[in-house]
């Protein structure tokens, strides 16, 4: 399997954005493009905001910095095709920029297949600051014998007939300065996009190729639409284009660019999702009086399948009302305003722009992932998992892995709760998947013969 590391280094560039609520403000995208038939060329993009990170002093000069890593491997096999960590590094000069961005990209070459990339940034001084995405991409190569169009790259800003080739965000006579937060409206006016289109039929006939643009909102009503025709005399193009989010309301946006030759009745469709935050633009659209507050939050830009993964997640603290409540929804705004909701209700600290139960709670399902995962079950879907989303990190526990005449086992003691209580885990069947046994926590499972059930006949 190839993968090719390119840019191993990182780059600064420093440009304002409208700051989000996270507990730590590191943002990543990626796209993709044509570099073979058998690979496609990816850039990650990612953001640090320098007001996430610890100030650092020296004598002659202040800076922050942060960490990034990121960890690619087979989404199959599990095998590890790269597991890296770099440094993020930029001067603070004064006060003026220290709410910006450090604003990078490296780039890799990954063959056809389906990889799970985990990314995390950090705080280099505090890593306890941090924030972890984790994508699935799916590599199918765009250069093949029919048209394609790659993924569509949304940018802060770009420049054509740029003479700017030490630049990493160079390429094709274009500098493309990413925006991999994906906000855009009062804080970044105009949402630039690249594309670049591939394996076009160069025959005699003029008419027939053409490129489409939509936008369409959370609703999926089309906002605006235009139509460029092309001509045929390339095989392969650049195009760019640009939406003045400015103009249009708070929402979540999906960006469609349609690639169509009528002549052979082919066509190919690349989407992206963004958001825009107008506070001060009334919509003209009468269902969109009464924007909710769930839109400016990362709820209003998750889709259904992200939503319901969410719950699905949450369930163990949900009451069997919510539970109840959350499986007759049907709408994705319904969804999004139920999450919100309840999370909001469960923040101990409303007055705080940070919900950091539910920042906390995230934090402890990928930890759980990390920790507890057993054959073809997540870490968060076991019994261990369950039992740390909903109490936390154990104040002890005692391991128990090599007993002659048991199977394993774990004993996980919580000395704050209800006087102290005990949850008992054994791998009964020896997958690695250890199933609660016994606890004296009230409403767990009781079984004071749990030796009986693990003892090795």
């Amino acid at each position: 399997m190839k993968l090719n590391l390119l840019f191993p280094f990182i780059f600064l560039f420093i440009i304002k954005i409208q700051p989000q609520q996270y507990n730590f403000n590191f943002e990543f995208d990626y796209a993709q493009f044509g570099f073979d038939s058998t690979s496609n060329y990816i850039e990650f993009y990612y953001s640090f905001n320098q007001a996430s990170l610890t100030l650092q002093d020296t004598d002659s000069i202040s800076f922050v910095e942060g960490t990034l890593a990121i960890t690619i491997a087979d989404s199959l096999t599990g095998e590890i095709f790269l597991d890296k960590t770099w440094s993020v590094k930029n001067p603070v000069i004064d006060s003026a920029n220290a709410n910006r961005s450090l604003i990078g990209m490296i780039s890799f070459i990954l063959n056809e297949g389906s990889y799970k990339c985990s990314i995390i940034g950090s705080d280099a001084v505090n890593p306890n600051l941090n924030n972890s995405i984790t994508e699935l991409i799916r590599v199918k190569p765009f250069l093949t014998d029919n048209i394609s169009l790659s993924d569509v790259q949304l940018a802060s800003k770009i420049l054509q007939d740029s003479q700017n080739k030490e630049s990493i965000f160079y390429k094709n006579t274009f500098e493309v300065t990413p925006n991999p937060t994906a906000i855009f409206g009062e804080g970044q006016p105009c949402l630039f996009y690249y594309t670049e289109l591939y394996n076009l039929p160069q025959v005699s006939i003029e008419e027939g190729l053409r490129l489409d643009q939509f936008l369409f909102n959370s609703r999926g009503q089309l906002v605006q639409s235009k139509r460029k025709d092309l001509n045929r005399t390339v095989s392969s193009r650049v195009e760019v284009g640009r939406v003045m989010a400015n103009k249009l309301p708070t929402d979540t946006y999906t960006l469609t660019i349609n690639l169509v030759d009528s002549v052979t009745n082919l066509g190919v469709s690349s989407s992206k999702r963004f958001f825009v935050y107008n506070p001060s633009i009334v919509p003209i659209d009468t269902f969109q009086q009464q924007i909710s507050p769930v839109l400016s939050t990362q709820f209003g830009a998750m889709s259904e399948e992200e939503l319901d993964d969410l719950f699905a997640k949450s369930k163990y603290l949900a009451t069997n009302p919510e539970q109840d409540q959350y499986e007759v929804l049907t709408t994705l705004d319904g969804k999004r305003e139920f999450l919100y909701n309840f999370w909001k209700s469960r923040d101990e600290n409303p007055a705080d722009d940070i919900n950091r139960s539910y920042v906390n709670y995230l934090k402890r399902v990928e930890d759980s992932n990390i920790q507890f995962s057993a054959v073809k079950k997540k870490g968060w879907k076991t019994d261990r998992g369950r039992v740390y989303l909903m109490y936390g990190e154990p104040s002890e526990i005692e391991r128990y892995p090599n007993q002659i005449e048991t199977r394993p086992y774990e004993i996980w003691s919580y000395h704050n709760i209800e006087g102290g209580v005990f949850f008992i885990f054994a791998d009964l069947y020896g997958f690695s998947d250890y199933y609660l046994v016994h606890s004296n926590k009230r409403g767990e499972l009781r079984d004071e013969s749990w030796q009986r059930r693990i003892t090795i006949r």
